[in-house]
């Protein structure tokens, strides 16, 4: 079976002169371009280089895993909305996801923590409290990281895991190998995490369920529906058309009727749910077997896109959903 959560956008056949600047590129636009410089002639034992949610590459009889990611206070997170444990326990929790998007299982973590000279110790003690409390319900070790001055507090994880074997091959789930005919489904419900930002702004308490789904988010894991999708699109250059009425939308989000649930769930981010993508036998099947999965839609052949319904319906830009790192607003 074939999995697409998230990651990196693959290329999209745009070139730049030396005068556009980051924000004109975009994260996505800026993963490709400098991978066309670092990438150029990859060893043999390297699997997946970038481009996926996480590095893989023999070593021996195995193959490793390795991903990274990072929390910058004001940019991932406000501390007026988020207790600094929380933040300690999304920093490895996000990673933790890329790795089980692969299909592997997490192992060891290095932080990085940067920081101003005057943050008081309780920050610290508090964010690693929360990373120790993520690391212990997911099996991770923390090995050892580093610590640097910065302006603002940010939390940087290196993940390494390792993917599960079968007759000395790796069982990576990949975003590239989606088929015309594939069905695609999605495990659990979506638009929570999105929706419990919009209620901290609103004044919502921790208690509420809807904050703490975005405060502690537990693998696995999705940042957008519609992002990710096109993500799948562009690395396996087929289609995709879901059906809106199948998107399994959280109960606790539609029944809060000043909430935008549908654009929630495939835009909002930040729910950690997986995107599968693969054959209707082995969909069926996951089904069956009371896998709590969800099939949404189909893989098609043609233009690389996100569509709605069963007929011709209106293509879903796969650059205006989800979070991009570099772009403004």
């Amino acid at each position: 079976m074939r999995v697409r959560v998230t990651g990196a956008s693959i290329a999209n056949g745009r070139s730049y002169n030396g005068g556009v600047n980051a924000s004109e590129l975009g994260e996505f636009g800026l993963i490709e371009r400098l991978a066309s410089v670092v990438g150029a002639e990859a060893p043999t034992d390297l699997i997946v280089g970038i481009g996926d949610d996480a590095a893989a590459w023999r070593v021996g009889d195995q193959v490793l895993l390795a991903t990274t990611d990072t929390l910058v206070d004001g940019v991932h997170f406000l501390q007026e909305f988020a207790p600094w444990a929380d933040v300690g326990w999304k920093a490895l929790a996000v990673n933790i996801s890329d790795i089980a998007a692969m299909g592997g299982e997490p192992l060891f973590a290095l932080v990085t923590l940067a920081l101003p000279a005057e943050t008081p110790i309780t920050v610290v003690d508090d964010l690693y409290a929360g990373l120790s409390e993520c690391a212990h319900e997911y099996g991770v070790t923390i090995a050892g990281g580093d610590i640097v001055r910065a302006p603002q507090v940010s939390l940087t994880i290196a993940l390494m895991g390792q993917a599960q074997m079968r007759a000395g091959e790796p069982l990576l789930m990949r975003r590239d190998g989606a088929r015309p005919g594939d069905f695609i489904a999605v495990t659990g419900v979506l638009g929570e995490s999105a929706a419990g930002l919009q209620c901290l702004k609103e004044g919502a308490q921790r208690s509420d369920p809807l904050v703490m789904a975005h405060l502690r988010p537990r693998p696995p894991l999705t940042t957008g529906l519609l992002q990710d999708l096109g993500h799948v699109c562009r690395a396996s250059d087929v289609g995709a058309r879901i059906r809106g009425a199948d998107i399994p939308v959280s109960h606790e989000v539609r029944r809060r009727e000043h909430l935008n649930a549908l654009r929630l769930a495939c835009s909002g981010g930040e729910d950690y749910q997986l995107v599968l993508v693969g054959p209707p036998a082995k969909m069926r099947a996951l089904e069956a077997a009371r896998v709590p999965v969800k099939v949404i839609g189909k893989m098609f052949k043609g233009k690389p896109a996100v569509s709605f319904g069963s007929g011709p319906p209106p293509e879903v830009s796969l650059n205006a959903s989800g979070w991009d790192h570099l772009h403004s607003g």
